[in-house]
């Protein structure tokens, strides 16, 4: 059997975080992808979250760029387990006392959905719309309170 290769640290402390996560992910690109993932998700940006914006590349210019091509792939066509991933994400949360479900409040995370017509709204397209329980022509956000 070869030995598993190294995978790159994510900055500061996320890697002590995302390497909680490696042994869900075959191989080194896996592991690599979902480091720049969480990276560009929680790095301070000016622009909206897109896959340019996670990969630290130039709005429609940069959409080209082997960085942006190499995370649309994990995010799209990577074989990898989206549901083990968030169990553990949620364990994760549970084994520190700051996140843990206790009786003193709650966290709501809202990806509502409002309808859209046109494109002159910046990511309308058609997706899965909750607030009106189905796939439609949409922008969607997501809050957390």
């Amino acid at each position: 059997m070869t030995a598993r290769r190294t995978c790159p640290p994510a900055p500061g402390p996320l890697e002590e975080y995302t390497a909680r996560f490696d042994d869900l992910f075959f191989g080194l690109a896996q592991r690599l992808g979902f480091r720049e993932y969480l990276t560009g998700l929680l790095a301070p940006r000016e622009r909206n979250k897109t896959i340019t914006c996670l990969a630290g590349a130039e709005p429609v210019a940069g959409a080209g760029m082997p960085g942006v091509q190499r995370l649309q792939f994990f995010l799209s066509e990577s074989p990898w387990e989206a549901e083990l991933v968030n169990d553990r994400r949620l364990e994760l949360l549970r084994e520190q006392s700051a996140t843990a479900p206790h009786d003193g409040g709650v966290i709501v995370i809202d990806d509502s959905g409002d309808r859209k017509d046109g494109t002159a709204t910046a990511h309308v397209g058609r997706q899965w719309l909750g607030r009106y329980g189905k796939t439609d022509n949409g922008i969607v956000t997501v809050t957390t309170v």
